[in-house]
């Protein structure tokens, strides 16, 4: 596609990494960061090569969601133009997770909304002690639609019943007992962890590991309509009055009406 990259792909070996390079914003995502995503990993899906997918940010941040100006372009977008756009994002989380080749996501920093989302897409995720999660989309009137099939996937429906609704934000201990994130390493050896779980997955035969997780799908509850069904959720949450009450609230740094508090109670 044309225009600035923001997601570069390296190779060393057997093993791609995809780094999303907008460090200024901690990482968060566009349009533009989607479509190369997407871009990125259909293209590795093809290629006889990868063993391994890493799938990282570049800076201190995994990523921090939802870009704030493509929030605010969106919430104005005519309903076709939002339901394609959301459409466009639930594709490239599908496409991460139906990824043929094994993805393992090395996260640091934060890892909010649609970051974690991306984490939960991965098939593997290494997180820093120091990293910090969050599905934190009700907070600005929003709800993490097209990112929960991959979300309760990983976390199961009783902690997505917690966690989705409070908006709270919790530790990598924390998302590591919640199934979020498998491993849990130092800070400063985050780099070597992802390197041992890409180690042990070179030790795998690669059509195993392709069939393991077309069985891993075929097992599961499949709803085929869900990603069309997420699509339209967020498409029209997002562009209703409180969806666009809590995104001009964030960017006004005031607090959302609906967060008054009752002088009665």
């Amino acid at each position: 596609m044309s225009g600035k990259r923001v997601v570069e792909v390296t190779r060393r070996g057997a093993v791609a990494t995809v780094t999303i390079r907008r460090p200024d914003v901690h990482n968060a995502f566009d349009e533009h960061v989607i479509a190369q995503l997407a871009e990125a990993f259909t293209a590795l899906s093809k290629e006889p090569r990868p063993r391994a997918i890493i799938l990282t940010g570049e800076g201190r941040s995994f990523s921090a969601g939802a870009d704030l100006d493509w929030m605010r372009r969106a919430a104005s977008l005519s309903e076709s133009e939002n339901q394609r756009d959301a459409a466009a994002l639930a594709a490239m989380l599908r496409g991460i997770a139906e990824c043929p080749v094994p993805v393992v996501a090395k996260v640091q920093g934060g890892a909010f909304g649609g970051g974690a989302g991306l984490v939960a897409a991965a098939d593997i995720a290494v997180a820093a002690e120091s990293a910090r999660f969050g599905f934190t989309e009700v907070r600005l009137g929003l709800v993490p639609a097209t990112i929960a099939p991959h979300v309760v996937e990983k976390i199961g429906p009783g902690n997505a019943r917690r966690f989705f609704q409070t908006g709270e934000r919790f530790d990598a201990a924390e998302a590591r007992a919640i199934g979020l994130v498998h491993l849990v390493a130092p800070d400063e050896e985050l780099d070597t962890a992802v390197d041992g779980v890409a180690a042990a997955i070179l030790a795998g035969g690669p059509d195993a590991q392709r069939i393991c997780k077309e069985l891993i799908r075929n097992v599961r509850a499949n709803d085929a309509e869900v990603d069309s069904y997420t699509a339209s959720l967020i498409a029209t949450v997002r562009g209703g009055a409180e969806g666009r009450e809590g995104v001009a609230a964030f960017l006004e740094k005031r607090s959302p009406d609906w967060a008054a508090v009752d002088d009665d109670s």
